[in-house]
């Protein structure tokens, strides 16, 4: 792996761009997972810091704020101990930390800005989420906001840049939501799309469109990383009460096409 790219550090938290392809945690892969490498990254600080004829130390404690999907990349915010942990927590829960996306979608959205506001149910078993009516047993409340920073017709068909809010942190949230508006996100194989959606229209629709900012492919189901970026997250320190913003711009196969766009 290459150098890990921290964002933000201090001595209560740590925030580190998070590779596509690599997962948050240890899963069943047994490759390496982000919090792995930052422990390793912390031990071996720890010990250049200490007297070379001591021993390293514990292992580090270290607690993930916001979770990424192995093929989502992007700002991923860690605790360095339990009390920290423990209020960055509770300021998720209560939204207290504003968490921003960027994502490339297949298709367009009906409204430049808007909402994306509903139901969904987490398939455990499946490891999938699906958009349910309201009421439906163990379905939890998902809301984000977009705009639309950019559309761009491919030899695909078009696809477009969002900015999101995320305002619930569910699992797939993003993903699921999208896919049910009928404009998934771009290389997204789990939640691809039916062939009935409108996006789906969309893109056949658009697909011969003679269009000035017409670029090569937009990626297949087959890709490894989606386009979907944690770009931004803002929120007052827990500890120290300054406002702490982290950022990176997005990067990947995606924005890459969205940057061929002929102005």
């Amino acid at each position: 792996m290459k150098k890990l790219d921290i964002v933000y550090e201090d001595e209560y938290m740590i925030a580190v761009n998070k590779p596509y392809g690599m997962p948050s945690q240890p899963d069943k892969t047994y490759g390496l997972d982000l919090i792995t490498a930052v422990k390793e990254y912390l031990y071996e600080t720890a010990k250049t810091d200490k007297d070379e004829n001591e021993e390293g130390g514990e292992e580090p404690y270290l607690a993930i704020i916001n979770r990424l999907d192995r093929p989502v990349a992007g700002i991923v915010l860690m605790a360095k101990d339990e009390e920290t942990a423990a209020k960055l927590s509770d300021m998720v829960q209560d939204r207290e930390i504003s968490k921003y996306y960027q994502a490339v979608i297949r298709g367009s959205m009906k409204e430049p800005e808007g909402e994306l506001s509903g139901y969904l149910l987490h398939d455990k078993k499946l490891n999938v989420s699906k958009m349910v009516p309201k009421g439906t047993k163990g379905a939890k409340k998902a809301e984000l906001y977009y705009e639309v920073l950019d559309e761009l017709d491919t030899d695909e068909g078009e696809i477009s840049y969002l900015l999101i809010e995320l305002l619930t942190g569910r699992h797939h949230q993003i993903r699921c939501q999208l896919a049910d508006n009928g404009t998934p996100i771009w290389g997204d194989s789990k939640y691809g799309g039916n062939p009935d959606k409108a996006s789906n229209k969309n893109i056949s629709k658009n697909s011969n469109k003679n269009s000035k900012n017409k670029a090569s492919g937009s990626g297949s189901s087959k890709e490894k990383e989606l386009g979907l970026f944690s770009t931004m997250m803002e929120f007052e320190h827990p500890v120290t009460g300054e406002m702490v913003t982290l950022h990176r711009e997005p990067e990947g196969k995606a924005f890459d096409i969205m940057d061929q766009m002929d102005w």
